[in-house]
């Protein structure tokens, strides 16, 4: 398959992308990778942000996708804990890149950003 596929309308690898671009997919995969099994609740707390049902679906689909193990202990209350396969562990470099990337231009980013808005928005304001 060529990375050009990606541009065809139902090409497999955009839901590959979709899965990896997923910012609760990064953020779950930044948190297993440093801390090793998390539980749901853990998982949340370090996180921050999304909303329980949101990470319920991002923890499904990412298990679904060979991402991540969801391991059930039979006990009282039950727990439930979740832990990147190989598969998941490979993520961990790009996504590190992409970090680094992000630190290292996020000034640049914002300084573009603010100069955009207000630009954009003294536009608006005329109307």
């Amino acid at each position: 398959m060529d990375a050009s596929d990606i541009l065809v309308l139902g090409c497999p690898m955009r839901q590959v992308l979709d899965r990896v671009g997923d910012k609760w997919s990064v953020l779950v995969v930044a948190v297993l990778s440093k801390g090793g099994p998390r539980r749901f609740t853990e998982l949340r707390d370090t996180i921050g942000g999304v909303t329980p049902k949101v990470l319920t679906q991002t923890l499904r689909g990412m298990e679904r996708d060979g991402l991540l193990t969801r391991t059930v202990f039979a006990q009282v209350p039950p727990r439930v804990d979740y832990e990147l396969t190989p598969l998941g562990w490979s993520l961990r470099a790009p996504l590190e890149a992409i970090l680094e990337w992000a630190e290292k231009h996020i000034t640049e980013v914002t300084t573009a950003r603010d100069a955009h808005d207000a630009t954009h928005s003294a536009g608006k304001a005329a109307f």
